[in-house]
This record gives structure tokens, sequence and C-alpha cells, in this order.
């Protein structure tokens, strides 16, 4: 990832004072829906409109004084998508990796969590009730997982957006290694593969 280098956990959780943390996930589910009643939408993939005009995941910068990396995200989450955010709770073992810039210095902690579809969908209607909408979060949105027969609209055009920091590169090292994706779809996409 430009401009980041992947650090072990323990390692990032050592950097020092000087070093802020901010922790993000991505929450996903099991679709069966299909759109127009034939494309198989497979997961959705929240993702983010952030204040800035950029796409990114919930989350945000935490405080290791107050509690470990996850009770922080846990209430970044509650703050940015409200209520339903109290129905699961990210762990360490939701964990999926750290990257750290030199300027500013920051370390990203990135997370996955699988919810279920109804957890998933409360989380869509909560939000625009929750303490940050409008503010620091301007809007949810689906990732879309598929192409469409113009090879351009679905996940391609989506990835052309503007993505904050490294979310672009976390979105699809996480659908790839989740298998939230048709094995060739990388492939087919014409987009590299995540390392």
């Amino acid at each position: 990832m430009a401009g980041m280098r992947r650090l072990e956990l323990g390692e990032a959780l050592h950097l020092g004072p000087g070093w802020r943390h901010a922790c993000h996930a991505l929450l996903y589910a099991p679709d069966p829906g299909l759109l127009f009643g034939r494309i198989p939408l497979r997961y959705a993939v929240l993702m983010q409109m952030r204040f800035d005009g950029r796409l990114g995941f919930p989350g945000g910068f935490v405080d290791l004084r107050d509690g470990s990396l996850e009770d922080g995200l846990n209430r970044e989450l509650g703050e940015e998508l409200g209520e339903a955010a109290a129905a699961f709770r990210v762990e360490r073992a939701d964990y999926r990796s750290s990257h750290a810039g030199s300027r500013p210095r920051v370390v990203a902690h990135f997370y996955t969590k699988l919810l279920t579809l109804e957890q998933l969908t409360a989380v869509e209607m909560g939000a625009p009730r929750a303490r940050d909408h409008g503010l620091e979060v301007l809007g949810l949105v689906r990732v879309p997982l598929y192409t469409l027969r113009d090879g351009v609209g679905g996940l391609p055009a989506f990835l052309e957006n503007t993505f904050i920091g490294n979310a672009r590169e976390q979105l699809l090292e996480a659908v790839q290694n989740l298998g939230l994706l048709e094995p060739d779809s990388f492939a087919r996409l014409k987009i590299s593969t995540p390392p």
C-alpha cells in the first residue's frame, strides 16, 4: 500500500507516544439477493461517505489509555453508525492488518466483521440517527461486488471513486482474502491483486 508500511500488531502497539492509532472496520454479511433478478449480490459490504467527500470505513482515532483498540473502535462505531452497532462487537479475532505512515505519524488498524444481513440492514436503517451522521459521516453505501455486462458498471466503476488513505487497498485485500468475490474476479476486473 503506497506510502504505508505493513506492521505486525505487536510492533504497531509499541511505536511510542508520538504515534496516533486509527481503527476502522469493514462490515459485511451474506446477501442472497439478485440485482434485476439475475445478478447475484453474494455479500453486502458497507463503506461510508466521509465529511471530506472520500470513501472510507467506519471507525476513527482511538486513545489506548482508554482501553484496547477494539474498545475504541466499538465506541467509534456507535458514534458513526448508531444504536444498531451495539448488537455486535468487533473483537481482536476480527483484526486484519496494521499500516503506518510517517507523515502524519498514524497507524491504521483494519478489522473485518461478519454480520447477519438483518444486523447489517439495521445498521443502514439506524445510521441516519447516529450522533455523527451529517457531520463526520455523510452516509453509508454498499459496495457493488459484481461487474455488469459492459465490464465497467459495478465494482470497476466503484473503484474509480476517491478513497481515504489505503481504504481502497484494504477493500480489495479483504474481499479477496474473505472470498467475497468469485475467484477469477480480479483477473476479469483488470485490477491488480492485492499482496
